[in-house]
């Protein structure tokens, strides 16, 4: 009778050919290229990011504008949408999202009325004198900083400054030299300083600002990349090279780790496409190309896209701001589909549906993706089949939504069983570590 062999105890023994020489030598060949990857492709910071940027001429900037903004944008809801019922009518939201939408509106209003204000000494700067200028930028120095120290600012502050071509080059470095040392003389450099750099064409450009910057840096013992800024895309030049490469992507890599974000400048660009005046908006096919661009060049470097603005202001009588008003929200909830999670606004009145526009947008995503998150984390499994990839955009919309208002943190939790923290993790795991993403037990 033959003998049975003995069977071995636990699981056999995984079995690999390749010798370590092999593997070690893969490793040391891309060895350059995961330190390029570590520094092209840092991923998305995971701070706050403003849902909008609010430009205010130099001259008009005064200690109480972002006050003012949101007294205004009130005052606009009370005359011409009193209440949930109208607002939402308005703007075709559903009757389970009118009121939580309207009391959310007013109460960003009432509370924190600007994400973000933008001085402006570009297009919308109507000083007249290199006098005048001067004192607008000091002036401005003096109101950021001041606004700070009493807890007054918009969380992030800043300007626009003239673009770096021949004709304006030094106006616009003195002005920024004026304020950045301003703001010095006051203090310090607030934490939400914001600089735009409008107009580039070229990535000598965004490279020659930069330097400025890190000259500012040294004079003044400041830790060097300390001052980041955005790079503004007006141009046809901005998106595409002369030899058919994509400029945005060089300009990114200029900057030095500087850049912050890209804005579209919706107007400029498209005049200089030969866009007629009755066409230039934000959904137009060339606006939607140029943000595309930019979205696939950021994509990864902690750079964020920022949309442009509509022109159509919600002034006059009622009809024409609730017109007004449609597109604008529109515009805007567009724009969030398609993952640009900022824009501009121009006028006081165009806050109420700036706001609603984002708060819709994430309070009609939390369910779905709670259900989706606790299938994933929980193992449980669903009617919707998703990858590691999606929980991470699922977990970064959910914080999203709570960082701009549109959410409490509190009842995310409650519908997902997972934490901030949690949350975090999974919006942003370890390079190439995507397939082991997982919710922290407990």
């Amino acid at each position: 009778m033959p003998s049975r062999q003995k069977k071995p105890n636990g699981p056999e023994k995984a079995a690999t050919s390749l010798p370590d020489t092999a593997v070690r030598e893969a490793a040391a060949s891309l060895a350059a290229v995961d330190a390029e990857l570590a520094r092209r492709y840092p991923g998305d910071p995971g701070t706050r990011q403003p849902v909008h940027t609010v430009y205010v001429p130099g001259e008009d900037f005064a200690a109480d504008t972002v006050r003012s903004w949101g007294d205004q944008a009130l005052a606009a809801l009370d005359e011409h949408a009193p209440d949930a019922g109208t607002f939402a009518a308005v703007l075709g939201l559903p009757d389970h999202l009118a009121e939580p939408v309207h009391t959310r509106v007013r109460a960003k209003l009432e509370r924190e009325p600007v994400d973000d204000i933008r001085v402006d000494f570009e297009d919308g700067y109507g000083g007249r004198t290199d006098a005048d200028e001067d004192a607008h930028a000091a002036r401005a120095a003096q109101l950021i900083a001041q606004a700070y120290a009493d807890g007054t600012a918009a969380p992030y502050s800043g300007i626009r400054m003239k673009c770096l071509e021949a004709s304006v080059r030094d106006r616009g470095i003195r002005t920024l030299d004026i304020f950045l040392t301003g703001l010095m003389r006051h203090g310090s450099l607030p934490a939400g300083l914001m600089l735009t750099l409008p107009k580039v064409t070229y990535a000598e450009q965004v490279a020659a600002f930069a330097r400025l910057l890190e000259a500012f840096e040294r004079t003044h013992g400041l830790r060097t990349g300390l001052i980041g800024f955005e790079i503004q895309i007006e141009t046809s030049q901005a998106v595409l090279a002369a030899d058919g490469t994509a400029t945005v992507a060089r300009m990114i890599d200029a900057a030095g780790g500087r850049a912050t974000g890209l804005h579209y400048g919706t107007f400029d660009y498209s005049a200089s496409l030969g866009v007629s005046a009755a066409h230039q908006a934000g959904d137009h096919p060339a606006a939607d190309h140029a943000k595309a661009v930019m979205q696939v060049a950021a994509a990864g470097t902690g750079v964020r896209v920022c949309d442009g603005s509509s022109h159509v202001l919600p002034i006059g009588p009622t009809p024409q701001v609730h017109h007004a008003w449609r597109l604008h929200y529109g515009l805007v909830r567009r724009a969030l589909a398609r993952a640009y999670y900022q824009g501009w606004d121009m006028h006081p009145g165009q806050l109420p549906t700036r706001y609603a526009a984002v708060f819709a947008f994430h309070r009609e995503a939390l369910e779905p993706a709670a259900a989706r998150l606790a299938a994933y984390t929980r193992r449980t499994g669903g009617d919707v089949l998703d990858e590691p990839a999606t929980v991470k955009a699922l977990s970064g919309g959910l914080l999203r939504g709570i960082d701009c208002g549109a959410l409490d943190a509190a009842e995310v939790t409650a519908v997902t069983g997972l934490d901030r923290a949690a949350l975090a993790d999974l919006a942003a795991p370890r390079r190439g570590n995507l397939t082991n993403l997982t919710a922290p037990a407990g």
